[in-house]
């Protein structure tokens, strides 16, 4: 049975991702990516070598993390096109790491009949220190009925969908902050109690589906 795709329709900014914890980095998998990739950089294969040039031993390509991240908005956006993937290489992995690679839903928009997510995304070893950071864009069908009208050859469903980012969730959000403490302070100078409350936050969880780039699939471990 085909997994769910997933649709603009159904998706929130603030939506996060399903974390995917990757197996320990080893030897063996630096070894296999490297024939997988074409890289055989001594730095990550050749133990003597990488210790000769100062480092405490061989370390995992940032490509091999930037699969691990690839996998993971491939995995979420099912059904979806990758339009832009780009990341910044933040701190070395070790073998013996363990990356855990998370995103987080930052910007929606649509116009025209096309229909566009954000998406942060960020990669933590086992401490939590921050060993990537990157974005993508993923382009969606706007629903199911959109997607078989299109498929049909048929013109899309127009819903003309203003940017909603996490920037202006944060901004209305400390404005109601702020609202809430003038409040608090007004009553409490009256002698009155106020009260106020918060919206919860939306999430959603996606179970995966596709599966990593040819390269990452032969190197990456689940």
């Amino acid at each position: 049975m085909p997994a769910r795709k997933l649709y603009f329709e159904g998706i929130r900014v603030g939506d996060e991702l399903p974390a995917l914890a990757k197996a320990p980095i080893d030897r063996v998998q630096l070894s296999r990516y490297a024939g997988a990739s074409g890289d055989f950089n001594p730095v990550h294969v050749d133990e003597v070598y990488a210790k000769s040039v100062g480092m405490p031993s061989v370390y995992a390509p940032g490509m091999l993390v930037m699969g691990m991240l690839g996998q993971l908005i491939s995995d979420w956006a099912r059904g979806g096109q990758l339009r832009r993937y780009h990341v910044r290489f933040i701190k070395m992995v070790w073998p013996g790491d363990t990356v855990v690679c998370k995103g987080r839903v930052s910007d929606r928009h649509g116009e025209g009949g096309r229909y566009f997510v954000e998406v942060e995304l960020w990669a933590e070893n086992q401490r939590g220190e921050l060993v990537m950071k990157g974005n993508s864009t993923i382009q969606l069908f706007y629903s199911l009925e959109d997607e078989n009208r299109q498929r049909a050859g048929q013109s899309p469903i127009v819903v003309e969908v203003p940017r909603e980012s996490l920037l202006q969730a944060s901004a209305a959000q400390a404005a109601g902050d702020t609202e809430e403490d003038d409040e608090r302070r007004t009553g409490s100078m009256s002698g009155k109690k106020t009260t106020g409350s918060k919206p919860a936050a939306k999430t959603a969880t996606a179970p995966a589906a596709a599966h990593a780039p040819a390269a990452a699939k032969k190197a990456t471990k689940k």
